[in-house]
């Protein structure tokens, strides 16, 4: 029998509090079944013939409601049956909104999609000033729209032009934001949390929002169809048409404010249905179980150590960002050690450059950005290490360094203590080959900018104890990072299947391709930046050290083109001096245009010969031909770590689930004889990997349907 997640508590003032808290779960999510007892729980507090009105709260520490429960839509066999769904869920928020006394949202936590349609349809919401409180639709990133009421509540809440942008990116607001927007009625302590939405529902119902002057003339004929005009300019120019969520939402919020509430909730309903049936939805919500059951692994069976102390070496651009996630993320008490004190400074005002951000956007004040860069401290010695958890390493990519450094932390460190390699390419029993205590050493993958991307990648070798496996992936995951375990492999998963993808987009320069024509084809395809331009940004010089490496490993198929010698000699490293495909200075983000004097150094004349799409179809296949081979050797445990990896660690196109899922979209024969074709065309290195071969003959899939 199913527990009631709704109870009801009648105050002697004939408020009542109707506290929301599914039970057996950390966090509250909206159920298909919960309408009859949300429709039980009203009609009981309606049985106070003097009822003042209700506060809605919630019984969890953390959140209010995260959302529906995506597994109910992901049931759904057919677009009626999550239309179906949708509509009970317009209809459940449509009863709460004509109750005929207030109902009172009382918010802390995580309000998001449902949650959040579900605070829409209550008469005020007031919202706490914790830092955990977050309130957004973010059902576009599952290529969805907020399907019980949020395309259409929202608008005539805040007005068109400031719902909008929010359903289109699905970007989340703290508190201050939520109510300078008008989405909530007041921010407040959370002590007084509960005490203000009561005194909110003893005012009774009051007449709904009247909307500044600015957004009243935007709901105008003529301001309305700009600004939709404008929207779909810039979501097409975002999105390339990978995303159809996108368009629809702009349809169904047009019809909503032009044909009344009644159309608005219809297409919206229909619209919600339709996309749950799309491959990019299914794709989308294939990452989100992933992600979400990754975070309950520990990757090991040993119990994890509290790490509260950690160490780094090197205070370069990693070791900087290695220690601002380590303090601001994890709250960790960090030590940071180079060889110069202009590196352990350098490490600082990185941490003190990510605080004051915050700070500029008002997420924390300046005696907190005071607090949390005391948790950092550094030196040129070994002082302060002595109780130091772990050590995570950031020095040059030299093998005979990084053994020294496993030396000097087991001389200077306690026995237990975890040496951390952030080695991109050095396989890890190698560096740990010379220590005394091998057990403890492991590699930890970091990916730059490390303050902003979600990946790390945890690499054992065959002597790494279990304990410090679990220990390893705890606190990544306090970090803020998504950990996948990979094994030791030269190049590992990413950089493994990144640099055959690099390779032939470099190819494609010395046949003539220009570079914007090129790294435009693979942001059509759906990658945030070419892999010209992603080159830059790593760095040129690092391509060139771990090329050779697998080279030496994998044989020719990962042999550089002629165009990595010449533009290093050339003293070109990308970005980080400001020389590389690209001109640096004046010119930034997408705009940034290519460096005309690269095609002399190179003896190219540049002209579009090929397509985008024949581009695209060259780098993305040896990607997806080296994923399969990655999957084969094991070098990681299933195809959903290599799909995660993959998006969250080089931005493979999310809206396609990652190379395995792709592949099973594509089908393996069907890449295979893409792959035979490419071969014909262009050599060798497209020979399909024997798995791929016999994955098509048996006709199997990656993943069961």
């Amino acid at each position: 029998m199913e527990q009631n997640a709704f109870h009801l508590q009648m105050r002697l003032d004939h408020v009542g509090i109707i506290t929301l808290d599914v039970p057996g779960e950390k966090m509250n999510t909206l159920k298909a079944e919960f309408a009859a007892q949300i429709a039980a729980i009203i009609a009981e507090a309606r049985r106070d013939k003097q009822l003042a009105g209700l506060v809605l709260i919630s019984g969890k520490p953390d959140n209010f409601v995260a959302g529906a429960d995506i597994s109910m839509i992901d049931r759904c066999q057919t677009a009626q049956e999550a239309e179906a769904l949708a509509r009970q869920g317009q209809e459940v928020m449509a009863s709460l909104a004509a109750l005929p006394f207030p109902l009172v949202a009382a918010i802390h936590g995580a309000c998001l999609g449902g949650g959040l349609e579900l605070a829409l349809a209550c008469d005020a919401r007031i919202c706490s000033l914790d830092d955990k409180t977050r309130l957004g639709l973010p059902e576009v990133q599952l290529g969805l729209l907020p399907g019980s009421g949020g395309t259409q509540r929202l608008p005539h809440l805040i007005g068109i032009q400031q719902a909008l942008p929010l359903i289109l990116t699905g970007k989340t607001l703290r508190a201050k934001q939520a109510r300078k927007l008008g989405l909530v009625d007041d921010a407040v302590p959370q002590a007084i949390l509960l005490e203000t939405a009561i005194e909110r529902v003893k005012k009774g119902k009051i007449s709904a929002r009247v909307l500044p002057m600015r957004e009243r003339l935007l709901q105008g004929p003529i301001a309305r169809q700009a600004l939709f005009a404008l929207a779909k300019r810039q979501t097409d120019r975002k999105t390339h048409g990978n995303y159809p969520a996108a368009k629809r939402i702009i349809d169904v919020v047009r019809i909503g404010l032009e044909q009344g509430s009644r159309a608005g909730h219809d297409a919206e309903a229909q619209a919600f249905g339709e996309l749950a049936m799309t491959k990019e939805s299914a794709a989308l919500r294939s990452l989100f179980f992933a992600s979400t059951a990754m975070k309950k692994e520990q990757g090991g069976n040993g119990e994890a150590k509290i790490i509260q102390r950690v160490g780094i070496l090197g205070g370069g651009l990693m070791g900087g960002g290695i220690a601002s996630v380590s303090a601001i993320n994890a709250g960790l008490s960090v030590r940071i050690k180079d060889i110069h004190l202009n590196g352990v400074n350098h490490a600082l005002q990185t941490c003190w450059e990510l605080l004051s951000e915050k700070v500029k956007r008002r997420y924390i004040s300046e005696a907190q950005r005071q607090q949390q860069l005391a948790r950092i401290t550094g030196g040129i010695d070994y002082q302060g290490f002595t109780q130091r958890d772990m050590v995570i390493e950031a020095v040059f990519e030299e093998l005979a360094l990084k053994q020294q450094m496993v030396r000097e932390v087991e001389e200077h460190c306690q026995p237990h203590t975890i040496f951390a390699s952030n080695t991109s390419s050095l396989p890890i029993a190698d560096i740990a080959a010379k220590a005394q205590r091998p057990e403890n050493v492991i590699g930890l993958h970091y990916f730059s900018p490390v303050d902003k991307m979600p990946l790390v990648e945890v690499i054992p070798h065959g002597g790494t104890s279990e304990e410090t496996l679990v220990s390893t992936v705890a606190l990544a995951r306090k970090q803020g990072k998504t950990p996948v375990i990979v094994a030791d492999r030269p190049g590992f998963y990413v950089n493994r299947i990144l640099a055959p993808y690099i390779n032939e987009a470099m190819r494609c320069l010395l046949e003539g391709e220009p570079i914007d024509h090129i790294d435009r084809a693979l942001v059509k395809f759906g990658f945030p930046v070419g892999p010209i331009q992603l080159l830059d940004e790593v760095g040129i010089d690092v391509g060139s050290k771990i090329i050779p490496i697998l080279q030496q490993a994998y044989g020719d198929r990962f042999a550089a083109p002629d165009a990595f010698d010449a533009v290093l000699k050339d003293g070109r490293k990308g970005r980080k001096n400001g020389k590389g495909f690209y001109l640096y200075g004046s010119h930034r983000g997408q705009q940034r245009k290519a460096d005309p004097s690269l095609y002399a150094l190179l003896g190219i004349k540049p002209q579009v010969k090929q397509s985008a799409a024949q581009i695209a179809e060259r780098c993305v296949m040896m990607l997806l031909n080296e994923a399969v081979r990655c999957l084969d050797e094991e070098v990681i445990r299933q195809p959903r770590d290599g799909d995660i990896g993959a998006v969250f660690g080089i931005g493979f196109p999310p809206f396609l689930g990652g190379p395995f899922r792709y592949l099973d979209q594509l089908d393996a024969a069907e890449a295979l004889n893409t792959l035979s074709r490419l071969k014909q065309q262009y050599g060798d290195r497209f020979i399909p990997c024997d798995a791929l071969e016999n994955l098509a003959q048996q006709q199997k899939k990656f993943y069961i349907s």
